[in-house]
């Protein structure tokens, strides 16, 4: 059973259903009180890792290693994104 959890990608899907739900909870908390992060940048915070879920998943299920790649670069993308707009404030 965790053999397939794992060999399938489902392990990382499930991952990536609670970042969604962590996001949607952020994003109502920020929403209804005005605490928390805006919204870009939960954005900002949040597709590195997202990106980085994708490429393991990739991996896990035997995809080609440019797709792997493609992901971690848009990854590093987003994290210097991130980075820039931090440094700047």
């Amino acid at each position: 059973m965790m053999t397939e959890l794992f060999t399938t990608g489902r392990a990382v899907d499930l991952v990536l259903a609670f970042v969604l739900i962590e996001a949607g909870l952020l994003y109502i908390l920020h929403r209804r009180s005005g605490r928390g992060l805006a919204p870009r940048a939960l954005l900002r915070l949040l597709i590195p890792g997202v990106c980085l879920l994708f490429a393991l998943r990739a991996a896990l299920t035997g995809a080609a290693w440019s797709i792997v790649a493609v992901w971690l670069l848009l990854s590093l993308a987003a994290h210097l994104v991130d980075l820039k707009q931090r440094w700047s404030d």
